[in-house]
């Protein structure tokens, strides 16, 4: 049996989804686990516990199957999760991606983004042939900055895609450090 088939049973046996595996050449074994999505659970991330109950099974499973290894490293796929597949991309639609194309867009942009381009970021939508992604090229917004009302907004972009033409997508990393807020509250105080 397989190695990523190997790894991704044990952790499935356990109610967890396999996010990625890696086996580096130094004998390290990497692999990253979340929990199954479904909405009802949509909030449940997975904790230090999690890793290591996953850790112990893994030992026992691939002492078991013989699997040659140096180091075991299992964690969660942080804040700059990858997405692989149609149901990661459907359980992420409307959050910020980063994504990377296998071949640059060339003349089919029309002249709207460089022709070499292949990493965009953009909010992840539902198309009617596959996916897309949205995006301002406009510029952010600094603390105190006056902007003139004169001032047109850049236009929205879209590029539609399937995954086949994909390279690799991950969720953007956005960290608030000042915590979490409601959309539409107001700082109070200041």
């Amino acid at each position: 049996m397989a190695l990523q088939d190997i790894v991704a049973q044990t952790v499935a046996g356990l109610g967890y989804e396999l996010v990625e595996l890696e086996r580096s050449p130094g004998g390290t074994l990497r692999v990253t686990i979340d929990f199954a999505w479904s909405p009802e659970l949509a909030e449940r991330v997975v904790n230090v516990e999690d890793c290591e109950r996953v850790t112990r099974q893994l030992q026992y499973t691939l002492e078991v199957e013989e699997v040659d290894y140096n180091r075991l490293e299992v964690s969660s796929p942080g804040i700059d999760r990858p997405l692989r597949h149609e149901q990661d991309f459907e359980r992420f639609a409307g959050e910020l991606v980063d994504i990377t194309l296998k071949a640059p867009l060339g003349a089919a942009a029309a002249g709207q983004v460089a022709a070499n381009r292949r990493k965009f970021r953009g909010t992840l939508e539902k198309a009617e042939a596959g996916w897309q992604i949205s995006w301002s090229d406009e510029p952010e917004v600094k603390p105190g900055q006056k902007i003139s009302k004169k001032r047109e907004p850049a236009p929205v972009q879209v590029l539609g895609f399937t995954l086949d033409e994909l390279k690799e997508v991950r969720l953007a990393p956005i960290v608030d450090f000042k915590g979490r807020r409601r959309a539409g509250v107001q700082e109070q105080g200041k």
